[in-house]
């Protein structure tokens, strides 16, 4: 009866000798890992720890043109007139104007003239606008947009978000043609131009343009 045990124990030994030896001898499998993806979010965060940029940034126009350029080049002959401040959004291949979706911006229906904050307008001396002469100051501008013509109101609900205007603070209307345009614009656009006797103010994205005339004495 011993002698079994003993073969037993001799027997199991045996095995678990050789399972180490094997396990021993065996190569560890070496780990294929696919291609390490950048965290791109991580990565943004990093670049921009504080406020990402706006997907529709903010520009400013003058008139004179490049007015604060001059100014510092010390060749500015006229004094500042106006100046407007806008965000400025991206088609990126949507429709932009029509009279009901997808369309971004409806035909008859408040438009903010750009994205995010109010367009603001400033006027640094008194100029005259079709028939009605309107006072240096600062203006939210919006528009009401139509197939063939813009409406473009001044109101003086300044600094707010969207639209938010508080008709009662309307104070000018005008409405201008408006006109096609090529090549189309993707980004929405505003700027000053000069004129006969004053300036011009463009507005333009996609395939279409509205100009303000803007006069002003020398």
């Amino acid at each position: 009866m011993a002698s079994k045990d003993m073969n037993k124990q001799i027997g199991f030994f045996l095995l678990l000798t050789a399972i180490l030896t094997v396990s021993c001898n065996r190569k560890p499998e070496k780990k294929v890992f696919g291609p390490i993806q950048p965290n791109i979010q991580a990565r943004q965060e990093k670049t921009q720890p504080y406020v990402p940029v706006d997907q529709s940034p903010m520009d400013m126009s003058y008139f004179p043109v490049d007015y604060p350029i001059l100014k510092m080049n010390g060749s500015d002959t006229t004094a500042l007139v106006a100046r407007v401040a806008y965000s400025r959004p991206q088609k990126k291949g949507r429709p932009i104007f029509g009279d009901s979706l997808p369309s971004l911006v409806h035909y008859g229906k408040e438009w903010r003239l750009g994205a995010n904050e109010a367009t603001e307008i400033e006027f640094f001396r008194p100029v005259n606008i079709q028939t009605i002469t309107v006072p240096p100051g600062r203006y939210v501008m919006y528009c009401i947009p139509r197939q063939n013509e813009w409406t473009l109101i001044l109101n003086t609900n300044l600094f707010t978000w969207g639209l938010h205007m508080e008709p009662e603070k309307d104070k000018y209307r005008f409405t201008v043609p408006v006109q096609k345009q090529e090549p189309s614009s993707d980004f929405f656009t505003m700027l000053f131009e000069p004129a006969d006797h004053g300036a011009r103010l463009i507005m333009a994205w996609d395939d279409v343009k509205a100009i303000l005339p803007i006069r002003f004495d020398p």
